[in-house]
């Protein structure tokens, strides 16, 4: 064993020494990040987890430490021994120990590195499929380190709010029984028990239920899942949540202790105060003003129905309009500002960036003094009644761009929601990435129960079947499904979803007219949920819970481009491993003892 380890302790970290520390004999261990032959004397810059230290090898005072120095070579893994000494006039103010070095005594090279395929930077321009193959050498720089420690310590903080609100931290199991939800799941063949699958958990839902009705009144976990979806740049097929539920509660008791918990983490973490409550808003008037359960209320640019105003007019002498409306479509108009300025070919690229989102176009208008609109195919036919209507809507004045969107709800809501953010983004009204120091909280609440999918003619659960409707809809379960609305909630950061529950169902007569409304028969509801459906029928306590993930969680608190940026060792988006080379083959041999045969024929 190197001598460093058996007899010099590490003694500091290289972030920590200052000039309290003057003339104190110090030993550090690190990478070498950095290095300058002087000749007489051969700089180098430590680097551990917490920071740089500089170190300085001197000929005249030890020449044989000087001459082991002189083989060191950039992430070369070493030991050193010294005094801390001041810089003086080459102090460093960037660096907490810039004020210091450590003039060397001893030295030894624990190993050797060959040259790295990037250079371990702050800042890189390297392809993130390199950094990727060879994550544990990006994994030594600075901002992903700092990333992971801030996750941490996320970690530690989060369940230290739990333990202190009476919270049980419990397992659940990671291979269940499949049973249909919102996502894909990986799917586990059973030696054991061969033609049957286990599922991965896309979640402990139904777990923590149980936990509810076994008693244990308030469980949170900081729980691996897995869901076989498409990737982007916020989702990876395995993550991290911080799981919560509760009994005896109604929505507010849950706001309250997860309000606690994200004030608690923004100031430990960031030392950033955030006033509660947090805002609330419908479902509705989200989709209304925002085109998603998700805005960002960093900045205005709210979208503005004009549907009702088209069908009062007639169309208003816009044959589009009243197609898209009579069909059965929506139209919203988006209001751009005057001092937006957008030259007509800026206004060509918009045109291009919606369609490929699947629009047919991007109808546009410019105002002119007099309310009435230039540079648009709308002007030629439009009743001056609807015209002035919309400019009164949508706050129109001389100058101002109004943009609409008509047709299919879905697509309507989608591309005026993406348009609205890619035009905050380009005008400077929020960063590419990251917060700018804006901090805005939002609970989504009160959404429909069901959402119906066309394609299979069925009412389908929006969230999960096991949602509580609220008292006043439980009427229309049979007669109307599209009308009921259910305590299901998301909580919402500069635009994005970063957590979301709801109260659940435990009156078993109501969750079975919820599976008739969803056309799930008995003989079906038992084989797919009969084990919690049995536990409702035994004094099931009234409950709830949510679940926040940590992966968003920690990407915004670090202002991290990426989720890949806060995970220690993330999939690309198509779900491999570019380091390790999984997913990879197996043998015929294995599979057989799996009784699965593999159909993929090569290419």
């Amino acid at each position: 064993m190197p001598r460093f380890i058996t007899e010099l302790k590490r003694t500091h970290t290289c972030g920590e020494l200052t000039k309290a520390d003057l003339d104190k004999e110090v030993v550090l261990f690190g990478w070498v990040h950095n290095r300058r032959d002087h000749g007489g004397a051969v700089f180098i810059d430590l680097r551990d987890r917490e920071g740089l230290t500089q170190v300085v090898f001197e000929k005249d005072v030890l020449p044989e430490v000087h001459e082991t120095a002189g083989q060191l070579r950039l992430e070369y893994c070493v030991g050193v021994r010294g005094k801390v000494a001041a810089r003086g006039a080459n102090a460093n103010p960037k660096l907490r120990t810039g004020e210091i070095e450590v003039h060397a005594s001893d030295l030894e090279i624990f190993n050797r590195s060959e040259p790295t395929p990037f250079q371990i930077e702050d800042r890189l321009e390297t392809s993130e499929e390199k950094r990727l193959q060879y994550r544990y050498l990006d994994l030594r720089r600075a901002p992903l380190q700092k990333a992971l420690m801030t996750r941490a310590r996320v970690n530690h903080l989060t369940r230290n709010y739990f333990t202190e609100s009476r919270f049980l931290e419990l397992e659940t199991p990671f291979m269940v029984k499949y049973t249909p939800g919102g996502a894909r799941n990986f799917l586990v063949p059973s030696r054991l028990n061969p033609g049957k699958f286990y599922a991965l958990a896309e979640s402990p839902q139904l777990f923590k239920q149980l936990y509810m009705i076994a008693g244990f009144d308030r469980y949170f976990q900081i729980v691996r899942c897995f869901r076989d979806e498409d990737l982007r740049l916020d989702r990876q097929p395995e993550f991290t949540q911080i799981d919560v539920e509760m009994s005896f509660v109604e929505q507010n008791d849950i706001f309250d202790v997860m309000e606690g918990l994200v004030c608690r983490l923004w100031k430990e973490v960031l030392g950033v105060e955030i006033p509660r409550p947090f805002q609330r808003m419908p479902f509705q008037e989200s989709m209304t003003k925002y085109g998603n359960d998700k805005p960002d209320l960093r900045f205005d640019l709210p979208h503005i129905d004009i549907t009702e105003l088209v069908r009062r007019n007639g169309g208003g002498g816009v044959p589009m309009l009243k197609d898209a409306v009579e069909a059965g479509g929506i139209a919203k108009a988006l209001r751009v500002p005057a001092s937006m300025s957008f030259s007509r070919t800026e206004i060509d690229k918009l045109e291009e960036y919606v369609k490929g989102m699947g629009a047919k176009g991007l109808a546009r208008a410019k105002v002119g003094e007099a309310g009435d609109w230039t540079q648009s195919p709308l002007a030629k036919t439009i009743t001056p009644e609807l015209r002035q209507s919309i400019n009164a809507a949508c706050g129109a004045q001389a100058g101002d761009l109004v943009l609409f969107q008509f047709g299919k709800p879905s697509t309507v809501h989608t591309v005026l929601a993406n348009l609205r953010v890619h035009l905050a983004k380009k005008h400077g009204l929020i960063p590419e990435y990251g917060s700018n120091g804006q901090w805005r909280f939002l609970w989504v609440v009160d959404p429909p129960l069901f959402e119906y999918d066309e394609e299979a003619g069925v009412w389908a659960a929006a969230h999960h079947a096991f949602t509580r409707p609220h008292d006043e809809d439980v009427q229309y379960l049979e007669s109307d499904p599209g009308r009921v609305n259910c305590h299901r909630y998301d909580l919402v950061l500069n635009g994005f979803e970063i957590g979301g529950g709801s109260i659940r169902l435990h009156d078993p007569a109501v969750q079975a007219r919820v599976f008739k409304a969803m056309g799930i028969s008995d003989d079906d509801a038992r084989s797919k949920f009969g084990f919690l459906l049995d536990a409702l029928k035994m004094g099931a306590p009234p409950h709830g819970g949510i679940a926040i993930g940590m992966d968003r969680l920690c990407m915004l608190l670090t202002g991290a481009e990426s989720l890949r940026d806060v995970v220690a060792w993330p999939k690309t988006q198509k779900g491999t491993d570019l380091m390790t080379g999984a997913p990879g083959e197996v043998e015929t041999r294995q599979l057989r003892e799996l009784y699965v045969k593999s159909t993929h024929e090569p290419r």
